[in-house]
């Protein structure tokens, strides 16, 4: 039997797959500031009554990394860059703690500038003293000799917890996206080391000494180990599942958009007759263009707990912070849910709650709380076929690939929506 585990910014979703499909399949909250307990709880259901020794391996996934990144939410750190003659790096400044520094390697590989070994000693404490633990070291020309960023990392090994490298986390000559690409590894890491921790510490509780997997942006796996160096592989491991999710139950022989709207965001695929389509270049996620290779997949921050607030115009602004569950289940400011609630696209549940919410920002916006409910509604449904037309103008703007081929010519023109969620 294999164990499916994916941990969203809302929910937690396992599944059993046996011999016959799906044995089980079990939902619970996530608590993101006790992660352990949020994956204990389902392991510990979707194995009960269930021998430990018939469990063969675990496939995990989350949107964990992907929700921090479109609220805006990473954690900061410190990105070292040594570039040398040409285009000054400050064009490519990631985040605040960014430091272009002396030395550099031409395209052959040898030293033009040594680095100051005192300069990057400075740098370390001042990353210190602002509390910052994980560094990223990028050069310009470190895939065709990377000493530089090893005797950087040397020096920075004394002072932080982890430093990433740009040459380990991508092979590519492309300057810019190797430094966006080892700023978004070095952001992910706390926050999937924080899911890394929380999955092996459930699992040692259960007794479960299996192979873990985690799936790639791409719909690859690897090792659970593995992805601990390499986290930004696993910045959209959730958005593959969908799309890999739905490969089985869409149209033959036509292009079909999937939506997976959950709590949080709002996940968009592609497939062309079951197949998703790739981007073998490397996925851009929230204004960082990437070497990250991946599913043609593309996330916003519009999901049923989104936060409604109004903007500095008085209009009603959808996201892009989740604060909470909607107010229908006991949470602080009102959401689309609850303008759901309000419209009876929701029944079964205590509306009260929700009604105050949207009252509260009808009385503000001038109008009822069924016309403030349509307005929010209409937003948010606009707001995703806006981004799904944007993503198909994107993807047919330059050659479009599946996982399996070059699809030479071809031009997407979907006219279904697969819709899934929860």
């Amino acid at each position: 039997m294999i164990i499916g585990l994916d941990v969203g910014g809302t929910h937690t979703d396992v599944v059993l797959l046996g011999k016959n499909g799906i044995e089980r399949e079990i939902k619970v909250p996530t608590d993101e500031s006790d992660l352990f307990c949020s994956v204990l709880s389902g392991l510990e259901k979707i194995t009960a009554n269930i021998d430990p020794s018939v469990i063969e391996r675990i496939v995990l996934s989350t949107t964990l990394i992907t929700n921090a990144v479109v609220q805006n939410k990473i954690p900061e750190v410190g990105m070292i860059v040594s570039s040398g003659p040409g285009i000054d790096p400050e064009y490519y400044r990631t985040n605040r703690f960014y430091y272009p520094v002396a030395g550099s390697i031409d395209h052959r590989g040898r030293e033009i500038e040594p680095i100051d070994k005192n300069e990057i000693e400075r740098i370390a404490w001042d990353l210190k003293k602002e509390g910052i633990r994980y560094v990223g070291v990028v050069g310009k020309f470190s895939v065709r000799n990377p000493a530089h960023e090893q005797n950087i990392a040397r020096i920075l090994g004394n002072f932080f917890e982890k430093v990433f490298t740009g040459h380990r986390i991508s092979g590519s000559l492309n300057f810019p996206r190797r430094i966006a690409t080892t700023y978004i590894n070095a952001a992910a890491y706390p926050i999937h080391k924080c899911f890394f921790d929380a999955v092996n510490k459930s699992l040692q509780k259960k007794g479960l000494n299996v192979p873990i997997d985690i799936l790639k942006a791409d719909g690859g796996t690897m090792s659970l180990d593995s992805s601990s160096d390499f986290p930004g592989h696993a910045i959209f491991s959730g958005p593959a599942a969908s799309a890999m999710g739905a490969m089985p139950f869409a149209p033959d022989n036509e292009d079909c958009i999937v939506l997976d709207i959950g709590g949080t965001t709002t996940d968009i695929a592609v497939l062309i007759n079951h197949v998703p389509v790739l981007n073998p270049v490397g996925i851009s996620i929230g204004g960082y263009k990437t070497l990250i290779r991946s599913l043609e997949t593309h996330s916003i921050a519009v999901g049923g707990d989104s936060a409604i607030t109004f903007d500095s115009h008085n209009k009603l602004k959808i996201g892009p912070q989740r604060m909470g569950p909607a107010m229908v289940y006991g949470g602080p400011v009102p959401t689309i849910t609850d303008a759901l609630v309000v419209l009876g696209k929701i029944k079964d549940c205590n509306s009260d709650k929700s009604y105050r919410g949207i009252e509260s920002l009808a009385l503000k916006a001038g109008t009822s709380a069924m016309e403030t409910a349509s307005s929010i509604f209409d937003q948010a449904c606009n707001t995703i076929l806006s981004e799904i037309r944007d993503m198909l103008s994107r993807i047919n703007s330059k050659p479009v690939y599946t996982i399996h081929e070059f699809m030479e010519g071809y031009r997407l023109s979907p006219k279904k929506i697969l819709l899934i969620g929860g």
